[in-house]
């Protein structure tokens, strides 16, 4: 277990309870005050989950890893462009990524590659995986594999299996028009439209508490390999066949 004996057995609730009152409270002297709940309830968690679906990973899809140290999204809000200058995050989450991605993982920069996600937040408990706003280089190959590669990609999101668990690809931030370039009518032409390339689902909020929680995400990236491996083959990022 890399090196520590701990298993996760769940978040208590006290970590649903310390992001609603950070929600409420988003201010230092408030974090300060309840830092280790923060601390125990939420960060000391999140990495033993992280540590244990990595082992899952390592059986299905090795070239994917998580890692304690880098995987986990940092809690403080990067506030230098933006008029929201709330100093936190109101949720956890973590980062699965190419073991070739380079760095950036755990920042508002992790998508060196495609990968696996999951968020808790009060509301919105879910695990995801792909790449999300990647730079223009990335999105060009990725628009160029569609182009030549637009029937390996149709199989896999159009199967029936990733529509019932995911259902559609997120259309967050699609162009209204094809990007120059391209044919207007090319058979791929909504996903060359796309700027973002993930799907999700919803993790009930009883498995949150449970021991069970890494075998349910693992269960969803599994389902959801195809489509990382896809991506990451658009971006020279090459699958592994063990460790």
């Amino acid at each position: 277990m890399h090196g520590t004996d701990e298993t996760f057995t769940g978040f208590p609730p006290r970590a649903m309870t310390f992001l609603r009152g950070l929600a409420k409270n988003n201010r230092k002297e408030w974090f300060e005050e309840h830092r280790a709940d923060y601390e125990d309830a939420l960060r000391a968690p999140m990495r033993l989950l992280i540590d244990e679906v990595d082992v899952r990973l390592a059986e299905f899809i090795p070239e994917i890893i998580g890692s304690a140290k880098k995987s986990m999204f940092r809690i403080h809000r990067d506030v230098r462009f933006s008029k929201d200058k709330s100093p936190y995050k109101t949720n956890a989450a973590c980062w699965f990524f190419h073991r070739d991605s380079g760095g950036g993982v755990g920042t508002e920069a992790a998508h060196g590659g495609a990968g696996f996600y999951f968020h808790l937040e009060p509301g919105d408990i879910m695990c995801g995986g792909g790449i999300w706003m990647p730079p223009r280089p990335a999105l060009n190959r990725i628009r160029e594999s569609l182009r030549d590669d637009y029937a390996g990609f149709a199989e896999i999101v159009q199967h029936r299996t990733f529509k019932r668990r995911f259902g559609a690809l997120s259309e967050e931030s699609m162009l209204t028009r094809m990007p120059r370039g391209y044919d207007p009518d090319h058979p791929a032409g909504a996903w060359l439209r796309y700027q973002s390339f993930t799907a999700g689902a919803a993790i009930a909020a009883e498995d949150i508490g449970s021991k069970k929680l890494p075998d349910v995400l693992a269960k969803h990236f599994a389902a959801m390999t195809p489509f990382v491996r896809w991506l990451n083959s658009a971006l020279g990022l090459k699958p592994a066949s063990a460790r």
